[in-house]
Protein backbone atom coordinates (compact mmCIF):
# COMPACT_ATOMS: atom_id res chain seq x y z
CA UNK A 1 0.00 0.00 0.00
CA UNK A 2 1.36 3.52 -1.05
CA UNK A 3 1.91 6.12 1.58
CA UNK A 4 0.23 9.28 0.82
CA UNK A 5 2.74 12.18 -0.31
CA UNK A 6 0.52 15.50 -0.48
CA UNK A 7 1.50 19.02 -0.23
CA UNK A 8 2.44 20.67 2.97
CA UNK A 9 -0.90 22.68 2.82
CA UNK A 10 -2.62 18.90 3.69
CA UNK A 11 -2.89 17.51 6.31
CA UNK A 12 -4.01 13.69 7.04
CA UNK A 13 -6.12 13.41 10.40
CA UNK A 14 -7.29 9.32 11.43
CA UNK A 15 -9.83 8.78 14.36
CA UNK A 16 -10.53 5.36 15.74
CA UNK A 17 -13.83 5.67 17.59
CA UNK A 18 -14.06 2.10 19.98
CA UNK A 19 -17.86 1.00 20.81
CA UNK A 20 -19.34 -1.53 22.28
CA UNK A 21 -21.00 -2.49 19.19
CA UNK A 22 -18.88 -1.17 16.36
CA UNK A 23 -15.28 -0.21 15.89
CA UNK A 24 -14.84 2.40 13.40
CA UNK A 25 -12.07 4.30 11.62
CA UNK A 26 -12.27 7.92 9.25
CA UNK A 27 -9.67 9.17 7.17
CA UNK A 28 -9.95 13.08 6.82
CA UNK A 29 -7.87 15.30 4.42
CA UNK A 30 -7.79 18.25 5.99
CA UNK A 31 -6.77 21.43 3.77
CA UNK A 32 -5.45 24.09 5.89
CA UNK A 33 -5.64 27.21 3.23
CA UNK A 34 -9.16 26.72 1.73
CA UNK A 35 -10.44 25.87 5.57
CA UNK A 36 -12.35 22.37 4.36
CA UNK A 37 -12.43 18.73 5.30
CA UNK A 38 -12.69 16.04 3.15
CA UNK A 39 -13.41 12.20 4.59
CA UNK A 40 -11.04 9.81 2.62
CA UNK A 41 -11.86 6.82 3.62
CA UNK A 42 -14.35 4.66 6.71
CA UNK A 43 -13.95 1.43 8.25
CA UNK A 44 -15.90 -0.68 10.22
CA UNK A 45 -15.51 -3.63 12.47
CA UNK A 46 -17.88 -5.52 14.64
CA UNK A 47 -17.45 -5.05 18.61
CA UNK A 48 -17.29 -8.16 20.30
CA UNK A 49 -13.71 -7.56 22.60
CA UNK A 50 -14.69 -4.54 24.12
CA UNK A 51 -17.59 -3.80 26.74
CA UNK A 52 -18.55 -0.53 27.87
CA UNK A 53 -15.29 1.19 27.57
CA UNK A 54 -13.28 -1.88 28.88
CA UNK A 55 -11.13 -4.88 26.83
CA UNK A 56 -13.11 -7.84 27.34
CA UNK A 57 -10.78 -9.93 24.75
CA UNK A 58 -7.29 -8.39 23.92
CA UNK A 59 -7.10 -10.98 20.52
CA UNK A 60 -10.19 -10.13 19.67
CA UNK A 61 -9.67 -6.48 20.19
CA UNK A 62 -6.69 -6.12 18.21
CA UNK A 63 -8.24 -7.61 15.32
CA UNK A 64 -11.60 -5.67 14.80
CA UNK A 65 -9.55 -2.46 15.73
CA UNK A 66 -6.97 -3.48 12.70
CA UNK A 67 -10.10 -4.93 10.58
CA UNK A 68 -11.54 -1.19 10.52
CA UNK A 69 -8.04 0.77 10.08
CA UNK A 70 -7.15 -1.52 7.42
CA UNK A 71 -10.36 -0.73 6.02
CA UNK A 72 -10.26 2.89 5.61
CA UNK A 73 -6.57 2.96 4.48
CA UNK A 74 -7.41 0.94 1.49
CA UNK A 75 -10.38 3.32 1.01
CA UNK A 76 -8.79 6.09 1.09
CA UNK A 77 -5.64 5.09 0.05
CA UNK A 78 -3.24 6.33 2.67
CA UNK A 79 -1.16 4.44 5.31
CA UNK A 80 -2.18 5.50 8.68
CA UNK A 81 0.33 5.99 11.57
CA UNK A 82 -1.06 8.66 14.11
CA UNK A 83 -4.61 8.01 15.33
CA UNK A 84 -6.65 9.79 17.91
CA UNK A 85 -8.86 6.49 19.92
CA UNK A 86 -12.36 7.46 21.54
CA UNK A 87 -12.50 6.31 24.72
CA UNK A 88 -16.22 5.87 27.34
CA UNK A 89 -17.93 4.33 29.96
CA UNK A 90 -19.23 4.44 33.55
CA UNK A 91 -15.61 5.08 34.29
CA UNK A 92 -15.34 8.74 32.81
CA UNK A 93 -16.00 11.62 35.03
CA UNK A 94 -16.41 15.17 34.51
CA UNK A 95 -16.09 17.91 37.19
CA UNK A 96 -16.34 21.88 37.19
CA UNK A 97 -13.26 23.64 39.62
CA UNK A 98 -11.16 27.12 39.09
CA UNK A 99 -7.83 27.89 40.23
CA UNK A 100 -6.58 31.78 41.15
CA UNK A 101 -3.71 33.32 40.61
CA UNK A 102 -2.14 37.13 41.60
CA UNK A 103 -0.71 39.45 38.71
CA UNK A 104 3.01 39.79 39.32
CA UNK A 105 3.64 43.22 38.01
CA UNK A 106 7.11 44.54 37.46
CA UNK A 107 8.25 47.23 39.69
CA UNK A 108 11.03 48.30 37.14
CA UNK A 109 7.86 49.47 34.64
CA UNK A 110 6.36 52.82 34.41
CA UNK A 111 3.09 52.08 34.12
CA UNK A 112 1.17 50.81 36.94
CA UNK A 113 -1.58 49.09 34.31
CA UNK A 114 1.08 47.87 31.93
CA UNK A 115 3.41 45.85 34.85
CA UNK A 116 -0.37 44.16 35.44
CA UNK A 117 -1.29 43.00 32.21
CA UNK A 118 -1.97 39.25 31.69
CA UNK A 119 0.15 37.42 29.39
CA UNK A 120 0.67 34.04 28.38
CA UNK A 121 2.49 32.80 31.87
CA UNK A 122 -0.01 34.28 33.98
CA UNK A 123 -2.85 32.21 31.98
CA UNK A 124 -0.66 28.60 31.75
CA UNK A 125 -0.14 29.31 35.77
CA UNK A 126 -3.67 29.89 36.43
CA UNK A 127 -5.09 26.70 34.38
CA UNK A 128 -2.26 24.79 36.15
CA UNK A 129 -3.97 25.93 39.28
CA UNK A 130 -7.51 24.81 38.37
CA UNK A 131 -6.74 21.51 37.50
CA UNK A 132 -4.83 21.08 40.76
CA UNK A 133 -7.40 18.99 41.77
CA UNK A 134 -6.43 15.79 43.90
CA UNK A 135 -7.51 12.37 42.08
CA UNK A 136 -7.45 9.02 43.05
CA UNK A 137 -4.09 7.08 42.23
CA UNK A 138 -5.60 5.24 39.18
CA UNK A 139 -7.14 8.30 37.48
CA UNK A 140 -5.82 10.60 35.20
CA UNK A 141 -6.57 13.94 33.85
CA UNK A 142 -7.89 13.33 30.14
CA UNK A 143 -9.30 16.68 29.33
CA UNK A 144 -8.85 20.58 30.55
CA UNK A 145 -11.74 22.77 29.07
CA UNK A 146 -11.60 26.68 29.68
CA UNK A 147 -14.93 27.94 30.23
CA UNK A 148 -14.29 31.33 31.41
CA UNK A 149 -11.89 33.85 32.69
CA UNK A 150 -12.34 36.38 35.57
CA UNK A 151 -10.15 39.40 35.98
CA UNK A 152 -10.94 40.97 39.43
CA UNK A 153 -14.58 41.77 39.57
CA UNK A 154 -14.64 41.17 35.79
CA UNK A 155 -15.89 38.02 34.61
CA UNK A 156 -17.18 35.94 31.08
CA UNK A 157 -13.82 36.73 29.81
CA UNK A 158 -12.51 34.53 26.96
CA UNK A 159 -8.93 35.77 26.48
CA UNK A 160 -8.03 37.24 28.89
CA UNK A 161 -4.60 38.26 27.32
CA UNK A 162 -3.32 41.55 27.55
CA UNK A 163 -5.99 42.90 29.98
CA UNK A 164 -4.90 44.61 33.57
CA UNK A 165 -5.45 42.99 36.96
CA UNK A 166 -4.09 41.74 39.50
CA UNK A 167 -6.27 38.77 40.01
CA UNK A 168 -7.06 36.06 37.55
CA UNK A 169 -9.27 32.95 38.19
CA UNK A 170 -9.48 29.99 35.30
CA UNK A 171 -12.58 28.18 35.32
CA UNK A 172 -12.49 25.12 33.33
CA UNK A 173 -13.82 21.75 33.10
CA UNK A 174 -11.94 18.53 33.92
CA UNK A 175 -12.80 15.28 32.62
CA UNK A 176 -11.23 12.20 34.24
CA UNK A 177 -10.77 8.97 33.12
CA UNK A 178 -9.40 5.60 35.05
CA UNK A 179 -5.74 5.27 34.05
CA UNK A 180 -5.82 1.26 33.47
CA UNK A 181 -8.45 1.86 30.91
CA UNK A 182 -7.22 4.62 29.15
CA UNK A 183 -3.92 2.72 28.78
CA UNK A 184 -4.94 -0.95 27.81
CA UNK A 185 -6.49 1.09 24.67
CA UNK A 186 -3.15 2.78 23.80
CA UNK A 187 -0.89 0.01 24.12
CA UNK A 188 -3.12 -2.27 21.96
CA UNK A 189 -3.13 0.58 18.95
CA UNK A 190 0.75 0.52 19.52
CA UNK A 191 1.10 -3.17 19.08
CA UNK A 192 -0.73 -2.73 15.56
CA UNK A 193 1.55 -0.49 14.53
CA UNK A 194 0.10 3.01 15.35
CA UNK A 195 1.02 5.71 17.42
CA UNK A 196 -1.57 7.57 19.83
CA UNK A 197 -1.97 11.11 19.19
CA UNK A 198 -4.11 10.99 22.47
CA UNK A 199 -7.47 10.31 23.40
CA UNK A 200 -10.64 11.96 23.82
CA UNK A 201 -14.02 11.46 24.98
CA UNK A 202 -16.85 9.72 23.07
CA UNK A 203 -19.12 12.51 24.10
CA UNK A 204 -16.85 15.67 23.19
CA UNK A 205 -15.81 14.43 19.63
CA UNK A 206 -19.49 13.61 18.47
CA UNK A 207 -19.75 17.54 19.56
CA UNK A 208 -17.24 18.34 18.00
CA UNK A 209 -18.76 16.43 14.39
CA UNK A 210 -22.36 18.08 15.05
CA UNK A 211 -22.84 21.07 17.15
CA UNK A 212 -22.22 24.66 15.74
CA UNK A 213 -20.61 28.04 17.83
CA UNK A 214 -24.23 29.26 18.22
CA UNK A 215 -25.66 25.94 19.73
CA UNK A 216 -22.37 26.02 22.02
CA UNK A 217 -23.14 29.88 23.40
CA UNK A 218 -27.04 29.54 23.80
CA UNK A 219 -26.91 26.18 25.19
CA UNK A 220 -27.54 22.46 23.86
CA UNK A 221 -27.43 19.08 25.41
CA UNK A 222 -25.55 16.58 23.12
CA UNK A 223 -26.78 13.03 23.74
CA UNK A 224 -24.43 9.86 22.07
CA UNK A 225 -27.03 7.09 22.27
CA UNK A 226 -24.44 4.57 21.49
CA UNK A 227 -24.94 0.45 21.91
CA UNK A 228 -24.26 0.09 26.43
CA UNK A 229 -23.89 3.74 27.20
CA UNK A 230 -24.79 6.78 26.44
CA UNK A 231 -22.71 10.03 26.57
CA UNK A 232 -23.86 13.43 27.71
CA UNK A 233 -22.37 16.69 27.11
CA UNK A 234 -23.75 20.29 28.38
CA UNK A 235 -22.84 23.24 26.58
CA UNK A 236 -23.85 26.64 27.43
CA UNK A 237 -21.75 30.24 27.47
CA UNK A 238 -19.58 28.47 24.68
CA UNK A 239 -18.02 26.12 27.28
CA UNK A 240 -18.57 22.73 28.21
CA UNK A 241 -20.56 23.11 31.29
CA UNK A 242 -21.21 19.35 32.33
CA UNK A 243 -19.68 15.50 31.29
CA UNK A 244 -21.15 11.85 32.11
CA UNK A 245 -22.24 8.64 31.04
CA UNK A 246 -25.51 6.76 31.46
CA UNK A 247 -25.14 3.04 31.79
CA UNK A 248 -27.96 2.59 29.36
CA UNK A 249 -28.05 2.52 25.41
CA UNK A 250 -29.85 1.23 22.04
CA UNK A 251 -29.07 -2.32 23.00
CA UNK A 252 -31.40 -2.00 25.85
CA UNK A 253 -34.25 -1.92 23.36
CA UNK A 254 -32.92 -4.72 20.99
CA UNK A 255 -33.03 -6.80 24.46
CA UNK A 256 -36.16 -6.09 25.59
CA UNK A 257 -37.49 -7.16 21.98
CA UNK A 258 -36.05 -9.57 22.23
CA UNK A 259 -37.45 -10.77 25.77
CA UNK A 260 -40.50 -10.04 25.00
CA UNK A 261 -41.12 -11.79 21.37
CA UNK A 262 -38.56 -14.48 22.32
CA UNK A 263 -36.54 -14.33 19.48
CA UNK A 264 -32.76 -13.82 19.03
CA UNK A 265 -30.87 -10.92 19.41
CA UNK A 266 -29.88 -10.49 15.88
CA UNK A 267 -33.45 -10.76 14.79
CA UNK A 268 -34.96 -8.17 17.47
CA UNK A 269 -32.14 -5.51 15.97
CA UNK A 270 -33.47 -6.18 12.51
CA UNK A 271 -36.64 -5.91 12.99
CA UNK A 272 -36.30 -2.89 15.39
CA UNK A 273 -34.65 -0.50 12.88
CA UNK A 274 -36.64 -1.76 10.12
CA UNK A 275 -40.25 -1.55 11.95
CA UNK A 276 -39.77 0.01 15.31
CA UNK A 277 -40.82 3.64 16.50
CA UNK A 278 -39.63 5.75 19.53
CA UNK A 279 -43.28 6.72 19.51
CA UNK A 280 -45.75 4.22 19.76
CA UNK A 281 -49.19 6.19 18.46
CA UNK A 282 -46.93 6.79 15.30
CA UNK A 283 -47.03 2.90 14.39
CA UNK A 284 -49.56 1.29 12.48
CA UNK A 285 -51.69 -1.39 14.40
CA UNK A 286 -52.83 -2.99 11.68
CA UNK A 287 -48.87 -3.84 9.87
CA UNK A 288 -48.35 -7.23 11.11
CA UNK A 289 -44.75 -8.56 11.33
CA UNK A 290 -44.13 -12.03 11.12
CA UNK A 291 -41.36 -13.28 12.75
CA UNK A 292 -40.41 -16.57 10.98
CA UNK A 293 -38.72 -18.07 13.88
CA UNK A 294 -38.78 -17.70 17.60
CA UNK A 295 -37.96 -19.71 21.18
CA UNK A 296 -41.43 -21.98 20.64
CA UNK A 297 -39.93 -23.13 16.75
CA UNK A 298 -43.19 -21.74 15.59
CA UNK A 299 -43.80 -18.19 13.64
CA UNK A 300 -45.34 -15.52 15.19
CA UNK A 301 -46.57 -12.61 13.97
CA UNK A 302 -46.86 -8.62 15.92
CA UNK A 303 -48.24 -5.48 15.02
CA UNK A 304 -45.90 -2.62 14.11
CA UNK A 305 -47.68 -0.79 17.25
CA UNK A 306 -46.49 -3.18 19.91
CA UNK A 307 -43.35 -3.54 18.91
CA UNK A 308 -43.04 0.19 19.43
CA UNK A 309 -44.40 0.01 22.59
CA UNK A 310 -41.64 -1.83 23.89
CA UNK A 311 -39.13 0.62 21.87
CA UNK A 312 -41.27 3.34 23.46
CA UNK A 313 -41.14 2.29 27.23
CA UNK A 314 -37.44 1.45 26.94
CA UNK A 315 -36.49 5.38 25.58
CA UNK A 316 -38.83 7.35 27.67
CA UNK A 317 -36.46 5.58 30.58
CA UNK A 318 -33.33 6.58 28.48
CA UNK A 319 -34.64 10.31 28.39
CA UNK A 320 -35.61 10.46 31.79
CA UNK A 321 -31.79 9.69 32.81
CA UNK A 322 -30.86 12.33 30.37
CA UNK A 323 -33.30 14.73 32.20
CA UNK A 324 -31.92 13.98 35.11
CA UNK A 325 -28.40 14.62 33.97
CA UNK A 326 -29.61 17.83 32.82
CA UNK A 327 -30.79 19.06 36.01
CA UNK A 328 -27.97 18.17 38.20
CA UNK A 329 -26.33 21.26 36.14
CA UNK A 330 -27.13 25.27 36.48
CA UNK A 331 -28.42 24.84 33.00
CA UNK A 332 -31.53 23.62 33.39
CA UNK A 333 -33.83 25.90 31.71
CA UNK A 334 -30.94 27.87 29.79
CA UNK A 335 -30.58 25.48 26.83
CA UNK A 336 -31.86 27.22 23.95
CA UNK A 337 -31.42 24.90 21.54
CA UNK A 338 -32.61 21.82 23.50
CA UNK A 339 -30.93 18.57 23.18
CA UNK A 340 -29.18 16.87 20.17
CA UNK A 341 -29.42 13.25 19.49
CA UNK A 342 -26.97 11.22 17.60
CA UNK A 343 -24.83 7.91 17.75
CA UNK A 344 -26.70 4.53 16.38
CA UNK A 345 -29.16 5.12 18.86
CA UNK A 346 -30.41 8.06 17.01
CA UNK A 347 -31.17 5.97 13.91
CA UNK A 348 -35.01 5.19 15.56
CA UNK A 349 -37.77 6.37 13.55
CA UNK A 350 -39.29 9.57 15.30
CA UNK A 351 -37.21 9.67 18.54
CA UNK A 352 -36.70 13.36 18.45
CA UNK A 353 -41.12 13.41 18.66
CA UNK A 354 -40.85 11.51 21.82
CA UNK A 355 -37.77 13.77 23.49
CA UNK A 356 -39.76 16.73 22.67
CA UNK A 357 -42.60 15.90 24.39
CA UNK A 358 -41.17 14.12 27.63
CA UNK A 359 -38.40 16.82 28.29
CA UNK A 360 -40.24 20.31 27.26
CA UNK A 361 -37.17 20.96 24.62
CA UNK A 362 -36.56 20.81 21.12
CA UNK A 363 -34.33 17.85 19.91
CA UNK A 364 -33.12 17.15 16.39
CA UNK A 365 -31.08 14.61 15.24
CA UNK A 366 -27.50 15.14 14.87
CA UNK A 367 -24.99 14.32 11.87
CA UNK A 368 -21.48 15.57 10.99
CA UNK A 369 -21.50 18.63 9.30
CA UNK A 370 -18.88 20.72 7.11
CA UNK A 371 -17.62 17.67 6.01
CA UNK A 372 -17.28 16.60 2.09
CA UNK A 373 -17.15 13.27 0.28
CA UNK A 374 -17.75 11.10 -2.34
CA UNK A 375 -19.63 8.48 0.58
CA UNK A 376 -23.30 8.64 1.28
CA UNK A 377 -22.96 8.01 4.69
CA UNK A 378 -21.46 11.18 5.95
CA UNK A 379 -24.81 12.55 7.56
CA UNK A 380 -24.84 9.13 9.27
CA UNK A 381 -25.69 10.05 13.61
CA UNK A 382 -23.64 6.77 13.90
CA UNK A 383 -20.17 8.44 11.92
CA UNK A 384 -20.01 11.76 14.53
CA UNK A 385 -17.78 10.58 17.03
CA UNK A 386 -15.43 8.75 14.59
CA UNK A 387 -15.38 12.19 12.59
CA UNK A 388 -15.18 14.38 15.52
CA UNK A 389 -12.58 12.45 16.35
CA UNK A 390 -10.62 12.86 12.94
CA UNK A 391 -11.06 16.38 13.35
CA UNK A 392 -10.14 16.71 17.06
CA UNK A 393 -6.13 18.02 16.12
CA UNK A 394 -8.00 21.22 14.73
CA UNK A 395 -11.35 21.53 16.47
CA UNK A 396 -11.04 21.15 19.87
CA UNK A 397 -10.79 23.40 22.83
CA UNK A 398 -9.01 20.90 25.01
CA UNK A 399 -5.56 21.91 26.60
CA UNK A 400 -3.38 19.38 28.02
CA UNK A 401 -0.54 20.75 30.23
CA UNK A 402 0.83 17.42 31.70
CA UNK A 403 3.61 15.86 30.08
CA UNK A 404 3.68 14.52 26.84
CA UNK A 405 4.10 10.73 27.71
CA UNK A 406 0.91 9.99 29.58
CA UNK A 407 -1.30 7.10 29.95
CA UNK A 408 2.33 4.48 29.23
CA UNK A 409 2.09 5.68 25.43
CA UNK A 410 5.60 6.24 23.37
CA UNK A 411 3.99 9.24 21.87
CA UNK A 412 0.83 10.11 22.95
CA UNK A 413 1.13 13.74 22.57
CA UNK A 414 -0.86 16.74 23.67
CA UNK A 415 -1.35 20.72 22.67
CA UNK A 416 1.50 21.61 25.63
CA UNK A 417 3.93 22.51 22.32
CA UNK A 418 1.33 24.99 21.47
CA UNK A 419 -1.02 25.54 24.35
CA UNK A 420 -1.64 29.05 23.45
CA UNK A 421 -1.72 28.72 19.53
CA UNK A 422 -5.41 28.63 18.31
CA UNK A 423 -5.98 28.13 21.96
CA UNK A 424 -9.51 30.34 20.78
Amino acid sequence: MKKNTRPKKINIHTGIDIGSAKIRCAIIETDIVENTNKLLGVGSSDSTGINRGSITSHEKFLEEMEKALVEAEKMANVKVEHVWLSVSGEHIRGINTQGAIAIDGNSSSSSANQSNKIDENDLKLALETAKGVRFPPDRQILHILPQEYVVDMMDKIKDPIGISGRRLEARVHLVTVTTSVATNLVNCAEEIGLIVKGLAFQGLASGIATIDSDERDMGVVLADIGSKTTDITIYYEGGVRHTGVLPIGADSVTNDIAVMLRISKSEAERIKLKYGSAKASMASPELQIEIPDNESGKPIKVSEHELSRYVEARMVEIYQLIGREISRTDCYGKLTYGLVITGGGALLPNISVLGEEILGMRVRIGAPRGITSSIDITNSPQLSSVIGLALWTSKSDDILLDEPIRFGAKDLIGKISAWFKGFF
